[in-house]
């Protein structure tokens, strides 16, 4: 997987989840309000610390993690 600048990966953080780095907010949190319908400027309004360079790592960090899953039809 790439290495992304804005994401931090730490077991103290979070329990250890990405989140956007300098912060405690999960690259999940994100996404699930991408997910939605919320607009970027929205969530840039209800989290003043990021940019929109972060919710794009968020979610170029999320499509790098599932393009390297195995997936297994049933």
């Amino acid at each position: 997987m790439a290495t992304y600048e804005r994401i931090e990966i730490n077991p103290e953080v979070m329990g250890g989840k990405p989140v956007i780095r300098g912060t405690r907010l999960p690259v999940e949190t994100i996404l699930r309000k991408l997910g939605a319908g919320l607009a970027p400027e929205a969530i840039l309004e209800d989290h003043p610390r990021l940019t929109l360079e972060d919710i794009r790592a968020a979610q170029a960090f999320a499509a790098d993690y599932l393009a390297d899953e195995v997936l297994i039809y049933g």
